[in-house]
């Protein structure tokens, strides 16, 4: 498991010593001291295996909805980058969010 997955207060052993986390990448050794932990390196819980991070409940957007506002955003901004078109590009701006809220 990388440090990364672990909650602050996870206790994990990593090059034979138990650390807790106590930040996104340092942990306290059992023994004292502190260190940082290599996001690359893969770590065995002691505790069993902690829960999934939770869901952030983002909302899922739909592709097509997304490269479609896109294009039509990016048309008009190529269109209107040799003049003076803030207006406009805000304008379009605003359309494109739109779209995307839904």
């Amino acid at each position: 498991m990388k440090i990364n997955l672990l909650p602050i207060g996870a206790r994990f052993e990593y090059d034979g010593q138990i650390y807790t986390k106590t930040g996104p990448i340092t942990a306290t050794a059992e023994r004292g001291g502190q260190r940082m932990i290599p996001r690359h390196v893969t770590l065995r819980p002691v505790d069993g295996c902690p829960p999934p991070p939770p869901d952030t409940g983002g909302s899922k957007l739909d592709e097509k909805s997304v490269l479609e506002a896109f294009e039509a955003y990016h048309a008009i901004a190529l269109r209107l980058t040799e003049g003076l078109g803030k207006a406009e590009l805000e304008l379009a701006r605003a359309r494109f969010l739109a779209t995307l809220a839904g």
